[in-house]
């Protein structure tokens, strides 16, 4: 092969590599940023939803109103905010580990504390009804959403004592991260579950599908970016072209399975295995 050949053929090759990252870096983009648009249309539709056709929002001067502010809430934090917290490891994953630990645990705090918020609006509702309290927790509804809140507080706490502070032994975090992802995901599906599931128990105790044509139109409207939103963050958690790297110099990182099976950092690399 001449040095002119030989020379072409390497050119040929460097445009290939470019071109399929270039690909795979603006694929990722754009099922990210698809992502936070409907789960935007999600919040805009359930505002819409509480504020138009249910009634408005209220603190606990109007329990009644007051109840409106637990679909929203729970919206914005258990499903948003709580996609996004798994997602940084996508999207920031050229970013130094701790910086993105930190943002992950900040944004999972957030949205538990607004989680927390919109079960004390629907606990507010029912215990400061008028003329007398009603019943709390007697659908499943209720049940599920009750324990979604504790196993996501709990998720939360030791995820932080694991990664972050104190901070685990690297033979320590790599067994118990798998449990950690299995229960990361579980509460998010459970959580979209719920927010469907409270969606139509909502809405058919407000007739919305036979009072007012876009009031069902409007409530489906929102289940249906509820469940897209879903299968995009699975998407993006899944896809592996769009896997975290090492970048230069950040000693963090570790691919922690590979420790537990004695391989090294660049050996057989598993989705969703880095925290």
């Amino acid at each position: 092969m001449s040095q002119e050949s030989s020379w072409s053929w390497i050119q040929d090759s460097i445009t290939e590599d470019l071109i399929e990252d270039l690909i795979e870096d603006l694929g990722a983009r754009v099922f990210v940023i698809l992502a936070q648009l409907i789960g935007l249309t999600s919040l805009i539709f359930v505002g819409i939803w509480m504020g138009s056709y249910a009634g408005g929002f209220a603190w606990q001067s109007d329990p009644d109103l007051e109840f409106n502010l637990h679909p929203l809430l729970m919206t914005i934090g258990i499903i948003f905010l709580y996609g996004n917290s798994i997602l940084v490891y996508r999207v920031f994953s050229d970013v130094q580990k701790l910086k993105v630990k930190i943002l992950h645990a900040t944004l999972l705090a957030l949205s538990l504390i607004i989680g927390s918020v919109g079960l004390k609006a629907v606990f507010d509702s029912h215990n400061l009804a008028k003329p007398k309290p009603h019943a709390n927790l007697q659908s499943l509804h209720s049940w599920v959403g009750l324990g979604i809140v504790i196993l996501f507080g709990l998720q939360w706490l030791c995820g932080f004592i694991s990664f972050l502070y104190p901070k685990l032994s690297k033979e320590a975090r790599s067994f118990y991260l798998p449990t950690h992802k299995f229960w990361g995901i579980t509460i998010f599906f459970l959580a979209v579950a719920n927010v469907l599931m409270g969606t139509m128990e909502y809405a058919t105790e407000l007739n919305a599908f036979s009072t007012y044509k876009s009031h069902g139109i409007i409530v489906n409207v929102f289940g249906i970016c509820i469940i897209l939103f879903a299968i995009l963050i699975i998407y993006i958690l899944t896809e592996r072209s769009f896997e975290r790297v090492k970048p230069d110099g950040d000693d963090d990182h570790i691919t922690l399975m590979n420790v537990r099976n004695g391989l090294n950092d660049d050996e057989s690399r598993t989705p969703l295995m880095d925290e």
